[in-house]
């Protein structure tokens, strides 16, 4: 097919009939030669044509290479996952989980954006092999010591490195083309609801399996728990992106309702939070467990400002849901004061520690985030400018987010010394 499209590609009426006659290879083989052809005024409308069918919720036909790559994946996902169970390693469980979940279930999905993306180069092969391979050897390689500061921040924020990681892997390694960082944010969140769903149906099939078991006097449930279940748990994730590449009508219409629905729930609840403490009298400046779900908080508010803009922009303007966005985004800025101010008090009541230093960062981060998304969205309401300009401000953004875990990662344990 690609020869053909090749041969054919200043005709017109050639190019419209294979495209009928197959048009998922039509639309494989295409973008793989799209860089060779870029040039072509023709193969530009053609772009176009295929991006918009997928934007637009046209599903792909089942194809069985497809159905055959996501068991692999969730396979090999599932037997890294029981590695030490599986050949009756002696490891510690939760330290093995801790050190190594995260990066498990990121390169299981990797495996399968390699194949939706049709990176077969070698070289790509391998760059993402050693992107892989060599922080899964460091983090293992960290001595144990539950103590150390430095080295749970390490293997906390190892996972949202790979995060980063994979995000280049999705777009394709296309690290120029910031509408793609976009569309991996909204795949995100998508992942997000689906893959709860998944596992709320996961959770229901459990409950009846083990529970028909019972009935017969067979207790399943620590073998089930052990097995299916972590294996299930590890390949939702897998499972949902199937679902979203190739049933886009799905997940286009749920997403926007979740994101129109929490949005002013969350806001509502954020706004009676803030009165609450007021009227508590709690402060998180003496308090480091509100600090702490201070900043789960803020984390939490953020990826749903962010998920709710790329949602907003796939749809007709909405000026109720960006006015909500709007003020969204000037509460959340106030708690990300409030926590910054009790962070700069808390180090100078008690000093520096990694924790305090690393929660200083992402709150910084967040901080100047929430500013520039904060001022867009008041031009989108205000200004009338469009809200992909909010969006383009958040993908410019997230390489600061990959550059702060990778310092946290690979730096914090040797500035303090493994402590």
């Amino acid at each position: 097919m690609k020869d053909k499209i090749k041969e054919n590609i200043n005709q017109p009426e050639e190019l419209e009939r294979l495209y009928r006659s197959d048009r998922n290879q039509f639309e494989s083989g295409f973008e793989e030669i799209y860089p060779a052809i870029e040039n072509n005024d023709l193969a530009n409308f053609w772009k176009i044509r295929l991006e918009y069918h997928k934007a637009n919720g046209k599903t792909k036909s089942f194809r069985f290479s497809d159905i055959a790559f996501v068991i692999a994946a969730c396979l090999i996902t599932s037997i890294l996952i029981k590695f030490p169970a599986i050949f009756n390693i002696d490891l510690n469980d939760i330290v093995y989980y801790e050190k190594n979940a995260g990066i498990i279930v990121l390169f299981g999905l990797s495996m399968f954006a390699v194949w939706i993306n049709k990176i077969f180069s070698p070289k790509k092969i391998a760059l993402i092999a050693i992107a892989f391979l060599v922080p899964a050897l460091y983090i293992n390689l960290l001595p144990l010591n539950p103590e150390s500061q430095s080295l749970n921040l390490a293997y906390i924020h190892l996972p949202l490195f790979m995060w980063c990681i994979y995000g280049m892997i999705y777009i394709g390694l296309d690290l120029k083309d910031k509408r793609k960082r976009i569309d991996y944010i909204k795949y995100n969140g998508d992942v997000a609801v689906l893959g709860a769903l998944i596992l709320i149906a996961g959770g229901i099939l459990a409950g009846t399996t083990i529970g028909l078991f019972s009935a017969i006097d067979i207790n399943i449930e620590h073998l089930y728990m052990e097995y299916v279940a972590i294996c299930g748990l590890v390949s939702a994730p897998i499972v949902a992106t199937y679902i979203i590449q190739n049933y886009p009508t799905f997940t286009n219409k749920i997403a926007p309702i979740i994101a129109n629905i929490f949005s002013p729930l969350v806001l509502i609840t954020l706004v009676i939070y803030l009165i609450t403490i007021l009227v508590s009298g709690k402060s998180p400046y003496t308090n480091r467990d509100m600090l702490i779900i201070f900043n789960l908080m803020l984390l939490g508010v953020m990826g749903i400002i962010v998920f709710s803009v790329s949602e907003t922009s796939l749809n007709k303007k909405q000026r109720f849901n960006e006015i909500i966005l709007f003020i969204l985004s000037i509460v959340t800025l106030i708690i990300d004061m409030v926590a910054l101010s009790a962070i700069f008090y808390r180090l100078n009541a008690y000093g520096i520690t990694p924790n305090r230093l690393a929660v200083l960062g992402s709150n910084l981060l967040i901080f100047v985030n929430l500013v520039l998304i904060m001022i867009d969205l008041y031009n989108v309401n205000f200004r009338k400018a469009d809200i992909g300009k909010v969006e383009l401000t958040i993908s410019k953004y997230l390489p600061f987010y990959a550059i702060f875990t990778f310092i946290i990662v690979f730096l914090f344990p040797l500035i303090f010394g493994m402590k």
